[in-house]
């Protein structure tokens, strides 16, 4: 499998899952941009985004890890990168790149620019950007997050929050609600052949992208070939309790605007044949290719190499 150079693509996420999702199409373009959520407000990012009002820079930095170049020089340095510093003082649990983010930021006083160092620092084989050069805060009402009052719907805010409640998300939405995507992100979407959504947590990283006003209704309105790409299992928490089919109806409450052209899901982890037979009708109604494969790595992270393939496969 080679890269296609005339495949200008677009990943849209946070995470492991945002991670995972650029290690493989890496291998399928030469041409990448990874649009990165901004309302960690947990662990390292969390405390940095505190304490120096900065953007929260975790997810960022683990999309600058996953592209960084295939020599040896390059991954010694991603993988400082990713180092957590041991211990309870003032270092304990941040990460190498965390700080090292927060340092760039500080001299060049752009955010973009400072992601653009630390991605030549790795040899970067694609771009990162911040969805919005602010940082953000996900709201959501969630029926059920005090386990005492499962009918109840109460409204929670903070990713961390969100994503760990025992209920059932109803709706998310970001504040600050005049909220600015970042330029180069709009205009990267605008110019993308393919945007790829997922896999990830689909509340609190891939469904702020889409409810960031202007931002959602750039990936709306591409041009680019759309692509879902599901969770391998429901994630403790936030989707716990949702079919795939489910998730794909939260997408479409969520971004009506929406349309996709291919939902990738795992043969395997779809379920049972009434399970797979609900996604696919739900799929057809919106109008997307339900596209079946072999992706899963192990536990509950997709395999690169094998999502590699199938998305080889939905961009030819």
């Amino acid at each position: 499998m080679s890269a296609a150079p005339t495949r200008n693509v677009v990943a849209l996420g946070g995470g492991h899952g945002l991670a995972v999702s650029l290690r493989a199409l890496r291998g399928v373009t030469d041409s990448l941009t990874a649009i990165v959520g901004v309302a960690d407000d947990g662990g390292s990012s969390g405390r940095l985004r505190r304490e120096l009002g900065i953007l929260p820079p975790g997810d960022l930095r683990m999309a600058v890890a996953a592209l960084c170049a295939d020599e040896p020089s390059a991954r010694d340095w991603a993988e400082v990168l990713q180092f957590r510093f041991p211990g309870q003082g003032e270092l304990g649990g941040h990460a190498v790149g965390n700080v090292l983010m927060a340092a760039l930021w500080e001299r060049t006083g752009d955010p973009v620019a400072g992601l653009a160092e630390l991605g030549s620092l790795v040899g970067a084989v694609g771009r990162v950007l911040p969805c919005s050069l602010q940082p953000l805060e996900i709201h959501a009402r969630i029926r059920g997050h005090d386990p005492g009052a499962p009918e109840v719907v109460a409204e929670v805010q903070g990713q961390v929050e969100i994503a760990t409640t025992p209920g059932r998300v109803e709706r998310v939405w970001l504040e600050p609600p005049n909220a600015h995507p970042c330029e180069a992100a709009l205009e990267a979407v605008g110019e993308a052949d393919a945007i790829v959504l997922g896999p990830g947590s689909w509340f609190t990283s891939l469904m702020p992208h889409l409810v960031l006003p202007e931002l959602g209704a750039a990936v709306a309105s591409a041009r680019g070939r759309k692509i879902i790409v599901l969770n391998l299992d429901p994630q403790e928490g936030e989707t716990w309790d949702l079919s795939p089919a489910e998730h794909i109806e939260a997408l479409i409450a969520h971004a009506p605007q929406l349309r996709c052209d291919v939902v990738l899901a795992d043969e395997r982890h779809v379920g049972a044949k009434n399970t797979r037979s609900e996604l696919a009708d739900v799929c057809q109604r919106w109008g997307a290719q339900l596209v079946l494969s072999d992706v899963a790595g192990i536990g509950d992270r997709h395999d690169p190499h094998k999502l590699a393939r199938a998305f080889d496969t939905v961009l030819a």
